[in-house]
């Protein structure tokens, strides 16, 4: 998928590593990036186009489907981290939230614009996931099951899109040095290191993108060969789909 010349929507795009996205698909050429935000008066760079979009409103989505028919490019980023323990008081409350944001919202995004990916041509899904979605920091463990409950969908998304030529990258990093890693002192990779390592992964078809040290890192001690279950699933798709007559 070339980022240049691509029309992209990211989700969350009033600050953070959203931003930081936005800016950089308009400085590798797209032809347009709508910036979506809950408010989008919060998106004052003039080159891109604002969106209202809470990704747990239906309604939002439904709009921005509509006024955003000519995407090939989807980055689902938005996303909520509320530091809960898997017991904290709040650890329910939490885990609704985050998961209502952080996997509800990727997929409700993710399957109004599918049909409008496929419409034109195909395209490319990068999903902002977390280093987290691989094992379990105890201190924000609702926010980790989130994060592993994405990382499934994304895994799931890939498969049955991959033979309809649509690309769907996982993207992972630690801590980000933005305005929900505020209050961490460990290092921390800057917007613009995950977001050029991101569009890097978008533009050669990549399935998993370590976009920062840390996560290489943990990837690299966590798991030796994660493409070759996913090439099992991927058999079994196709065998499925053809046994029902209705492969592509």
């Amino acid at each position: 998928m070339n980022v240049e010349g691509c029309t992209a929507l990211v989700t969350g795009a009033n600050r953070g590593l959203g931003r930081a996205l936005a800016g950089m698909l308009v400085q590798r050429g797209a032809r347009k990036v709508y910036a979506a935000a809950r408010d989008p008066t919060a998106i004052t760079d003039s080159r891109l186009t604002p969106v209202r979009l809470d990704v747990t409103s239906k309604e939002d989505i439904s709009a921005a489907a509509a006024a955003c028919s000519d995407v090939n490019v989807l980055i689902n980023n938005a996303g909520v981290m509320l530091g809960s323990p898997a017991l904290a008081g709040d650890a329910e409350a939490a885990l609704c939230t985050e998961f209502a944001v952080n996997v509800k919202g990727l997929l409700s995004v993710t399957t109004a614009f599918v049909p409008i990916l496929q419409s034109n041509g195909g395209g490319a899904i990068a999903n902002v996931l977390s280093v987290v979605s691989w094992y379990v920091y105890p201190f924000n463990a609702t926010y980790c099951a989130s994060k592993h409950a994405a990382l499934a969908l994304t895994d799931g998304l890939r498969i049955q899109l991959r033979d309809k030529g649509t690309t769907v990258t996982g993207v992972y990093a630690g801590f980000i040095d933005t305005d929900m890693a505020a209050h961490v002192s460990s290092p921390k990779a800057s917007p613009e290191e995950v977001a050029a390592r991101l569009l890097d992964g978008i533009q050669c078809g990549a399935d998993h993108v370590c976009a920062d040290e840390f996560s290489k890192s943990i990837f690299r001690t966590m798991f030796a060969a994660p493409e070759s279950i996913e090439r099992e699933m991927q058999a079994e798709w196709r065998n499925s789909l053809t046994a029902s007559g209705s492969a592509p």
